[in-house]
């Protein structure tokens, strides 16, 4: 398991030497992730992908919780009283609910990350946030590394976990 931690930087120039600091600290370039302005972020620094800047994974969880009932009370209600002529399986039930969980996923793919939301004013201002996902053991060895050597970085917060994917 990880920890995001959240770093407001004041420049590319900060977040180019933040990046090089974070791999000499052994965090791997794939849980490092900048967001800037639009456009203002360099091609070498790796920039948030869909999953830290939306609520994606949330609606979906949320999706599948809600398209999960939803699905169980209409599938066993078409089940139970079948449309004439029809014979309708219990395969129904799944259906409905993966339903549910995509379409809800969709809908959250466009809404902003909601823990993002009090750097959206420094982001405009031109300022780059780091978001860098550190394994439990590492992250006060990590918030006192970036204090000493880059005083610079506002520490922005942690995020309390974050799944370990390979």
């Amino acid at each position: 398991m990880r920890r995001r931690l959240y770093f407001m930087l004041p420049d590319v120039a900060s977040a180019r030497a933040m990046l090089d600091e974070m791999l000499l600290a052994r965090i791997e370039v794939g849980h490092i992730h900048f967001l800037a302005r639009r456009g203002a972020l360099p091609a070498d620094l790796p920039e948030a992908s869909v999953l830290q800047k939306t609520d994606i994974v949330h609606g979906a969880q949320i999706g599948m919780m809600i398209g999960g009932v939803c699905g169980l009370v209409g599938g066993f209600l078409v089940v139970a009283f079948p449309p004439e002529g029809t014979a309708p399986r219990l395969v129904t039930v799944l259906v409905v609910a993966l339903f549910g969980a995509w379409a809800s996923s969709m809908a959250a793919s466009q809404v902003a990350n909601s823990k993002l939301k009090p750097f959206h004013a420094e982001i405009e201002r031109g300022k780059v946030l780091m978001m860098v996902d550190v394994p439990f053991a590492k992250v006060q060895a990590i918030n006192e590394l970036i204090a000493r050597r880059h005083p610079e970085a506002i520490c922005g917060g942690t995020e309390p976990t974050i799944p370990a994917f390979p």
